[in-house]
């Protein structure tokens, strides 16, 4: 059974989100949650609520064990930026891109759906 939790629009780039998500891949749910609690990224604190939603899933909808489920996939996708102006010297203005990411995180306990 896997179930899978998504966050749309996070207001952080992708590139450092990936730092965060490239650690718990793939590992047990309850150890990638205590390596997010004490993780000192911004981006930690986002991914927790979402994977926190991904048990919460699992349990509410297929009254799964939380100690079995495993992260089976997470992706960090790029989301539309945010189009923004800085104004420079000798009156220009350059273009600053304000990042935001999709979310997606998938656990399983690694048994088939009857």
């Amino acid at each position: 059974m896997q179930t899978k939790a998504v966050l749309r629009y996070a207001r952080i780039s992708p590139q450092k989100c990936r730092l965060v998500v490239d650690t718990i891949r793939g590992k047990s749910a309850t150890l990638a949650v205590n390596t997010l609690k004490f993780m000192p990224k911004k981006g930690a604190k986002i991914v927790l609520k979402v994977l926190d939603s991904a048990i919460a899933n699992a349990y509410n909808n297929f009254n799964a064990d939380v100690d079995d489920l495993k992260v089976t996939r997470i992706e960090v996708d790029p989301a539309p930026m945010l189009k923004r102006f800085h104004a420079r010297a000798k009156g220009r203005g350059v273009q600053i891109a304000k990042r935001n990411s999709h979310i997606l995180v998938q656990v399983s306990d690694g048994k088939r759906e009857a």
